[in-house]
């Protein structure tokens, strides 16, 4: 199959991270025949300073014309002093609305090789697999007004949803659930907010078209707790964009670094894929990034994108198996050596390859 891949490798780590997932790609490409282009363009802080913008318009063209888009990270502390809209982070928001995606999907999976990387009890995370289904484009990230008034030291957010907005965000999260163990958690401040009211019974009268779905509702200060106290419980969790921003972040305790996250947004024109954690300015250029949050991204990609769900799942069991030969990076490693961003990714890289060596053969005999 082939598939045009922008890659927008952004800031700080990001180009780092970015190199190992597409290492990735190719490598499964080049084992299935496939065909994948990677068309690089700038993003965030770089941008501004090759461009004077976040988000230049040869960007948004490489974009538009790809089938995927694979995102580093955003985000340069040098650029603190510019208003919101000039920002880097800026640059990312606007290419999500034009790329359209409106559903998140951000996985937390404990793997079991971490278990010590994690400051919960190992009998707390054990088995532990979610996926979140953030909402993405509306809430106070996007409606208006919005404004900072330095002068007479007012600041105004707006919440903002319709029930269209909340009807097609939550159907992708039943529908997933019914593909997984068929439970879907909502998540809204509905004791206190219109517009969680609004969510919860908007996903109230998705209920009867979804019989097999269990479906439960959790305020978000108490999940916020249950998360961190009883995770097994939860598989479908479907928030709005504020709430799953934090509670995704959040599950990073889970799995025992923010490194550890992939992220899709799918839904749109086309698929942005991104890993959760940011661009980690202050390691910049070290070697010391983790890799495997962008490599199980480029699994995203496989699997939303390319439709490739084996190779999706190869790539998920190389990470796993380099993470049980215990190799870390820096951010995972504790008191064991730490391997640098590029060693990690050529480990991968080669447990990938010696999977796909298993399978061929096989194929052969």
């Amino acid at each position: 199959m082939k598939l045009k891949i922008a890659v927008l490798a952004g800031d700080g780590i990001g180009p780092e991270v970015t190199r190992e997932a597409v290492n990735i790609l190719q490598a499964v490409a080049e084992a299935g025949g496939h065909e994948f282009t990677f068309s690089e363009a700038l993003l965030g802080g770089v941008a501004i300073t090759a461009k004077g913008t976040p988000l230049p318009q040869e960007t948004i063209d490489t974009a538009l014309d790809s089938e995927a888009v694979l995102l580093g990270a955003v985000g340069d502390n040098k650029f603190n002093h510019l208003t919101p809209d000039k920002r880097p982070e800026s640059g990312l928001l606007q290419i999500r609305q034009i790329l359209g995606g409106f559903a998140n999907l951000r996985p937390a999976v404990a793997y079991p090789a971490l278990a010590e990387n994690s400051p919960l009890r190992s009998n707390v995370t054990q088995g532990v697999d979610i996926l979140f289904v953030r909402e993405l484009l509306g809430g106070l990230y996007f409606s208006q007004p919005r404004f900072w008034n330095k002068e007479t030291g007012e600041a105004v957010n707006t919440m903002r949803y319709t029930r269209d907005e909340v009807v097609r965000v939550a159907r992708i999260a039943f529908d997933l659930a019914a593909r997984r163990r068929k439970k879907l958690t909502s998540v809204d401040k509905a004791n206190v907010l219109e517009c969680s009211q609004l969510w919860r019974a908007t996903v109230d009268s998705l209920k009867p078209e979804y019989p097999e779905i269990t479906v439960e509702h959790q305020l978000v200060d108490s999940m916020a707790m249950h998360l961190m106290n009883v995770p097994r419980n939860f598989d479908v969790v479907l928030t709005e964009n504020l709430f799953g921003d934090i509670l995704s972040d959040e599950s990073g305790i889970i799995t025992g670094s923010l490194g550890m996250l992939p992220s899709a947004t799918i839904g749109g024109r086309i698929n942005l894929y991104e890993p959760v954690h940011g661009s980690a300015p202050d390691i910049a250029g070290m070697g010391k990034a983790n890799p495997l949050g962008a490599i199980l991204t480029a699994a995203m990609v496989l699997r939303h994108s390319a439709g490739l769900e084996q190779e999706a799942a190869a790539v998920e069991a190389a990470v796993q198996q380099v993470l049980t030969a215990g190799h870390r990076t820096a951010d995972i490693a504790g008191r064991k050596a730490a391997v640098s961003t590029q060693q990690m990714g050529k480990l991968v890289h080669a447990a990938l390859a010696e999977s796909i060596d298993r399978s061929q053969s096989l194929h052969a005999v």
